[in-house]
């Protein structure tokens, strides 16, 4: 760990030089299956959630903005017929990529990476004329990147994301970059453009997570903006803006900037393009956030064990010290979610909503409406759950997302349950099939079946494509009433 006083150097090329030559190599040839396998099941993902996410006032709010600033047509953002300009289609989809939470995840980085990345990509691919293959190899050349780069911050003594300590969403700040990289691969721009690119995104990303804690929707917004933030970078590299070498690790770079200058520069590079993160990024199986996702599957566990909601006397959400500020602060607004977009972000919502019983995989988008965020049953069980920090959680964060449930019910019994592997992470992963009724649940509110059937054929095919255009064809389908 570089601390904020030592002088970091490192032997040419910059940090940033090796990260783009990396992106400028990769080819979808050259990618492990593993990783080609993980960018089609991820796009697909992303696709999914974005296309459940078009029924939001916000996501309507995004798209007319977006409109409203007219330009070239050039991509396509999903649920719109017309095409909009390169970086209003990766705002518009970035947007709805983020706006459930129910994107994916990597750790220890705590970011979510597609949220960002494939928006920019995809917005960059069609406007390039890429191909299928091209648009993977960005892709997962992007995710890389964006994953290291928050690597980088995780200070092992802290035990924590040092983006995280300080508010700062990694998400955005990290994904601006990548998503840059991402963009002037398919662009056409050779290493030194890419560099170029990710020189200049980096006076573009920005993200500030109060919202998860104090509510708000802005936070849907930051996965939008680092996506156009990509794009808009490459596009002005293109035509000749340059950024500086030593953009990342410099005096007033990037980590010193962000992070006062404490980084760890060896995840960066490391094992680069030959051990790849992309397939160790977490999928979500339920649609809030991450930290509450090990306590959801132990109250699903204790239901599926007999326990009902009116047999509950208290419980103790037992999850990793710096995830209590999140989940189970302040603690009353947690017990008492005014929308289902709060409860998302609720350690007693959540443990509610699994007991009581979901959809989806177990809890799906109809278990968080704003009716069942105030719902009297739900408030009053609730009312019952404590957020506490707990050693045993905290010896395996930010690695998992643990969780510890312990009950006492109204006859005096104690019941418990532990969780500490997160589902859908490599050692818990979710199937094919699982990924796919995930992707079917999401889109099917809005989408007929031959239009599901139709991208979910597109994006298994997506390495054969000649273009990535007719993958977001048939969202224009799309029914938002």
């Amino acid at each position: 760990m570089v601390e904020p006083n030592d002088r970091y150097s490192l032997a040419e090329p910059a940090l940033v030089e090796r990260l783009a030559s990396f992106a400028a190599g990769t080819t979808a040839a050259g990618l492990p299956d593993d990783v080609r396998a993980s960018v089609r099941r991820r796009a697909l993902d992303i696709i999914g959630v974005s296309l459940g996410a078009l029924t939001l006032e916000t996501s309507s709010a995004a798209i007319e903005h977006a409109r409203a600033q007219g330009g070239t047509a050039q991509a396509r953002a999903i649920g719109l017929r017309e095409k909009l300009p390169a970086a209003s289609a990766a705002f518009v989809n970035g947007v709805l990529a983020h706006s459930l939470d129910y994107d994916d995840t990597h750790l220890p980085s705590i970011l979510h990476p597609s949220a960002s990345i494939i928006p920019a990509s995809l917005a960059a691919a069609e406007t390039a004329g890429a191909t299928g293959a091209e648009t993977v190899a960005a892709i997962a050349s992007g995710l890389e990147i964006c994953v290291r780069l928050g690597m980088a911050g995780y200070d092992p003594a802290a035990g924590n994301s040092l983006f995280f300590e300080r508010g700062q969403h990694a998400t955005s700040i990290c994904g601006a970059v990548a998503g840059a990289a991402s963009a002037a691969k398919l662009l056409g721009l050779d290493a030194a453009g890419i560099a170029h690119a990710m020189g200049i995104a980096v006076s573009m990303g920005s993200g500030v997570i109060e919202g998860n804690r104090a509510g708000g929707t802005v936070k849907r917004l930051h996965c939008g903006i680092a996506a156009q933030a990509g794009v808009n970078a490459a596009l002005l590299a293109q035509r000749g803006f340059t950024g500086p070498p030593t953009v990342l690790e410099g005096r007033f770079g990037f980590f010193q900037a962000w992070l006062d200058g404490r980084f760890d520069p060896t995840p960066l590079t490391d094992g680069l393009g030959e051990q790849w993160e992309v397939p160790r990024i977490f999928f979500k199986p339920y649609p809030c956030n991450h930290f509450t996702q090990a306590g959801i599957d132990a109250a699903i566990t204790l239901r599926e064990d007999g326990l009902r909601p009116e047999d509950v006397d208290e419980i103790t959400l037992g999850v990793a010290t710096p995830t209590v500020r999140t989940i189970g602060e302040p603690i009353e607004a947690k017990r008492a979610p005014v929308t289902g977009y709060q409860g998302a972000f609720s350690g007693p919502y959540t443990i509610a909503a699994a007991l009581h019983g979901g959809g989806g995989l177990g809890l799906g988008l109809d278990d968080f409406s704003d009716a069942l965020a105030q719902d009297p049953a739900r408030r009053a069980l609730m009312a019952k759950v404590t957020v506490v920090a707990d050693a045993e959680c905290d010896a395996v964060y930010p690695y998992q997302f643990p969780a510890i449930l312990r009950v006492r019910t109204t006859d005096g019994r104690a019941r418990e349950h532990r969780v500490m592997q997160n589902r859908g992470g490599p050692g818990n992963p979710l199937s094919d099939d699982e990924l796919r009724i995930k992707f079917r649940d999401c889109a099917a509110r809005v989408l007929g079946d031959d239009d599901i059937d139709q991208i979910t054929d597109a994006v298994a095919r997506l390495d054969d494509r000649a273009s990535v255009e007719e993958l977001l064809a048939p969202t224009a389908n799309a029914k938002k009433e």
